[in-house]
C-alpha cells in the first residue's frame, strides 16, 4: 500500500497551495468530532462536498478523510458497546489518541502535497 502511494506521488505533480490547504482542512475538520457528536464525519463531508470539484487532490484527500472518520466512528460505536464488559473504556481512550495522531499526520502530509492514505481504513468511497 505504501508503494502505491509513493508511485502516485512520483507520477502526479505537486498540487498548488490552495488545493493543499483545502485538503489539509478536510483532514483537520475531523477534529470537530471531539466537540460535537458525529462532527468527525460531518466536517470532512461538508468540506469535501463543497470543494471536491475544484482540484483532484482535494477530492482524493476529502474521500480519504471521510473514509477514515467513518471507519473510526464504527470502531467507537463498537467500543461504546464493549463498555458493558469494561474493555470499551480503554478502547475508546486508545482510539481517541490514535485518531488525534492520525489527523495530525494526515494534515501535515496533505499540506506537503502528499496523497496520504490512512492505515486500517475501510474504503467506503473510492
Amino acid at each position: 500500500m505504501e508503494q502505491d502511494t509513493a508511485n502516485i506521488n512520483e507520477i502526479v505533480e505537486k498540487p498548488d497551495k490552495d488545493a493543499r490547504n483545502w485538503a489539509m482542512i478536510c483532514h483537520l475538520s475531523g477534529l470537530a468530532g471531539f466537540v460535537m457528536p458525529f462532527g468527525n464525519v460531518l466536517g470532512p463531508l461538508i468540506v469535501w462536498a463543497i470543494k471536491k470539484d475544484d482540484h483532484p487532490f482535494i477530492n482524493d484527500q476529502g474521500k480519504e478523510a471521510l473514509n477514515f472518520h467513518l471507519t473510526m466512528t464504527l470502531c467507537l460505536i463498537i467500543s461504546a458497546i464493549l463498555i458493558l464488559v469494561v474493555i470499551g473504556i480503554l478502547l475508546i481512550s486508545v482510539l481517541c489518541i490514535y485518531i488525534l495522531f492520525m489527523i495530525i499526520i494526515a494534515s501535515i502530509n496533505a499540506n506537503d502535497g502528499v496523497y496520504y492514505r490512512y492505515p486500517m481504513t475501510i474504503r467506503f468511497f473510492k
